[in-house]
């Protein structure tokens, strides 16, 4: 399963234009350009899948970095201020890293 077959090619080089400049990544624009907030539960765990990349059952900080890249190879890294943003915003339990659940409803927040 690819990205692709659950969000459009179109909007998700939508989101990434929007993020271009350095520090410009908003999450929650980022998810709603990409067409993420419209979709279920079930299809952002689907996603939060194929974001994790080494396939932990969490994102943690160092893959969070890589974010942007998981749609797009040519897309740029987040900066660390911007993976830190990213990284409080979504970890509730504060453990270091995101869960599928946590992904699921910092999208749908």
């Amino acid at each position: 399963m690819s990205l692709t077959d659950i969000l459009s090619a179109a909007d998700i080089a939508a989101a990434l234009r929007e993020c271009q400049a350095p520090d410009s990544f908003d999450f929650k624009k980022f998810f709603q350009t990409c067409g993420l907030t419209k979709k279920t539960a079930t299809q952002v765990k689907d996603v939060f899948r194929i974001l994790d990349n080494d396939q932990s059952g969490f994102i943690e900080e160092d893959e969070l970095m890589f974010f942007l890249q998981r749609f797009d190879p040519s897309a740029r890294e987040l900066s660390a201020t911007e993976t830190k943003s990213f990284m409080g915003a979504a970890d509730h339990d504060n453990d270091g890293r995101i869960g599928a659940d946590e992904f699921q409803e910092m999208v749908h927040s």
